[in-house]
């Protein structure tokens, strides 16, 4: 079992920058990737960008070049999402995810952003 605490949310100007954390504790070694989706009330949740355990990164296209994720290396159990040049389409519900070796899925609760003039 791998519990998730997101943290890092808020309120912020469009063009301005975010960075979001999710804190791991529980079965932390299990984890193979750690990825953040997000979603908007009323759609699907998707998937914004992943860091696998060999530390390659990917993004969706929509905010590639913006957002950056990557893992604490010394602890391994936290995962950071710097966002910059934020739009108000990133305006969503963002959660933290992690999967295990057998390919089971943990969530965090989620944090808000809302990106706003």
């Amino acid at each position: 079992q791998v519990y998730l605490a997101e943290s890092g949310g808020g309120l912020v100007q469009p063009g301005g920058s975010l960075k979001l954390s999710c804190k791991a504790s529980g079965n932390i070694f299990s984890i193979i990737a750690w990825n953040w989706y997000r979603q908007v009330a009323g759609k699907e949740r998707d998937l914004v960008a992943t860091v696998t355990n060999d530390d390659i990164a990917t993004y969706s296209p929509s905010v590639k070049g913006r957002f950056t994720i990557f893992r604490d290396t010394v602890m391994y159990n936290m995962v950071t999402l710097e966002m910059n040049s934020l739009k108000p389409e990133d305006t969503a519900v963002y959660y933290c995810m992690v999967r295990n070796g057998g390919y089971d899925a943990f969530w965090g609760q989620g944090t808000q952003v809302t990106v706003s003039s």
